[in-house]
């Protein structure tokens, strides 16, 4: 990314997508509120204060999983933030698997493409009869869209099982946001990714419990790409230790 472009993405960047004075005195107090109630002392912390916001609960800040390991191989929640942001700044794609999910991905403060799988994959699903989710995500696996993507899960867990089959075959996204929302199959999704996650080395973002949704994983995906912000900015180093 060139020094132009960053001014203009910079430029363009709004936290929590307010654009107004009006709205980001809202956001700002919004999340002072927040910061009451959730620590803001590392990287992981700024991502249970978003999924707090996002969720309006302040218990849902313990429901939060990171998966990833520093240099050392030793379990470190900073792993998949870095990975992220350092995806967004190399303008890697963001895969989405339905549309409310791509939707809320800011499109400000970076260049990433964004794409969603729904909507691919119709004719292997009519085969299979595998859900649309799914098959979507393994026809553009095949297309290798997936490799080093920034790779967002936020309602089907049917989506969550596919990806985590297309790692277990040698796909290796750069980052994984996934939480899959509902009462069948979305908890032993997350567990799946968080299981071939950490068996692969891919970093991953998940929850626990059966909430989570297309509005979390966006509100995730945002705070990588405000992360990517800062780093740009100079705010904050990506160093594998000190930061958290």
């Amino acid at each position: 990314m060139t020094e132009q472009q960053n001014d203009d993405v910079d430029d363009e960047y709004a936290d929590l997508g307010a654009t107004t004075e009006e709205a980001m005195d809202i956001a700002e107090t919004s999340m002072d509120i927040v910061r009451q109630f959730v620590p803001d002392e590392t990287l992981a912390d700024r991502f249970r204060q978003k999924a707090v916001h996002s969720m309006g609960d302040i218990e849902f800040q313990h429901l939060l999983r990171f998966t990833g390991s520093d240099e050392a191989g030793n379990p470190d929640e900073a792993a998949p933030i870095r990975a992220g942001a350092r995806a967004v700044n190399r303008e890697a794609t963001i895969v989405t698997d339905i549309t409310m999910s791509k939707a809320g991905v800011t499109g400000r403060g970076h260049n990433c493409e964004k794409r969603k799988a729904i909507g691919n994959g119709a004719e292997l699903a009519k085969e299979t009869g595998m859900t649309r989710t799914a098959a979507s995500v393994l026809e553009l696996d095949k297309q290798g869209v997936y490799d080093d993507a920034i790779a967002v899960v936020g309602n089907a867990p049917t989506a969550a099982f596919a990806l985590a089959d297309c790692i277990e075959n040698g796909t290796r996204p750069a980052v994984i946001v996934a939480t899959p929302v509902g009462f069948v199959k979305a908890v032993e999704s997350r567990e799946r990714i968080r299981e071939v996650a950490a068996e692969y080395d891919v970093p991953a973002i998940t929850n626990v419990g059966r909430r989570g949704g297309s509005g979390l994983a966006a509100a995730l995906t945002n705070e990588l790409i405000h992360v990517a912000s800062d780093v740009r900015d100079g705010e904050i180093e990506l160093a594998s230790e000190g930061e958290q």
